[in-house]
């Protein structure tokens, strides 16, 4: 974990009510906002409905790999919740409650009685099944919840918070700071990009595989449009990457543009 380039992120989100449009997804968006601020980036992402054995399957290949992941949802203790039963079927462990689990979420509900100005009854049904929200894979250890003290957990370098951002957010914030500080990069990744009128994507290829040859730091983008209400037809040509080789290799892309012949529009920088 000494550096950015030898490792990715992954985003598992898990949920029907993301895949059948009851809810639109605003997981990946934040995330990458997140990543982005400590200078990282997301490398891929997948989404997952509630199926038991697509769950699963997609946790094993997070738990075999190199990658850094992120599941969001299922981890509650309803019926259509299976994210904990399926990490642990993935992992080939058995689960169990977590002893810190159970006490944050003991603390939830004596906290909860106390608003509500009711005694707070352990042993009542529903606070009983409550303790299995603090199931997890053995060998589990838990992401703190600062909205209502309801853990995540981590195996490994994959890590599970809930479906709601509000809780999510700053757990996925807390294992970025609290495990990967020595990942984050002071110097950010940067992008700077240009309107180009008049090439097709096929013959700039040669100038854009140049580009990333001699700037290993650097990736370059292509984004054709053909309907854009300001520029029309246009490619939008760019490089993003590391800040220090950023400004070289856009002044050579531009350059290998304009010899070309194409016509160069607004510059773009973010």
């Amino acid at each position: 974990m000494s550096s950015t380039e030898s490792r990715a992120f992954g985003l598992i989100i898990v949920g029907d009510e993301i895949l059948s449009g009851k809810r639109a997804d605003k997981h990946m968006s934040r995330i990458i906002e997140l990543l982005a601020s400590r200078g990282l980036s997301l490398s891929w992402a997948e989404y997952v409905g509630d199926e038991p054995a697509r769950i699963t399957e997609a946790l094993r290949r997070a738990f075999a790999g190199p990658d850094i992941v992120f599941s969001t949802g299922g981890i509650g203790a309803t019926p259509d919740d299976h994210t904990r039963q399926c990490a642990a079927a993935a992992l080939g462990v058995p689960l169990a409650l977590h002893p810190q689990a159970a006490e944050l979420i003991r603390e939830r509900m004596r906290d909860t009685a106390r608003e509500q100005g009711t005694p707070y009854e352990p042993d009542r049904a529903d606070n009983v099944h409550r303790l299995n929200m603090g199931v997890f894979p053995e060998g589990a250890s838990i992401i703190p919840n600062p909205y209502n003290k309801i853990p995540g957990f981590s195996v490994r370098d994959v890590h599970f918070v809930p479906g709601f951002p509000v809780m999510a957010w700053p757990m996925v914030e807390w294992v970025l700071d609290q495990r990967y500080a020595p990942l984050h990069r002071e110097l950010a990744v940067a992008e700077r990009s240009l309107i180009v009128f008049g090439a097709m994507e096929a013959s700039l290829t040669p100038l854009m595989e140049a580009v990333e040859t001699d700037f290993p730091g650097i990736k370059v983008f292509s984004l054709p449009s053909v309907d854009h209400p300001q520029y029309g037809r246009h490619i939008e040509l760019g490089v993003k990457g590391d800040v220090r080789q950023l400004e070289a290799a856009y002044a050579r892309l531009k350059q290998g543009v304009s010899d070309f012949g194409a016509s160069i529009g607004p510059e773009l920088v973010r």
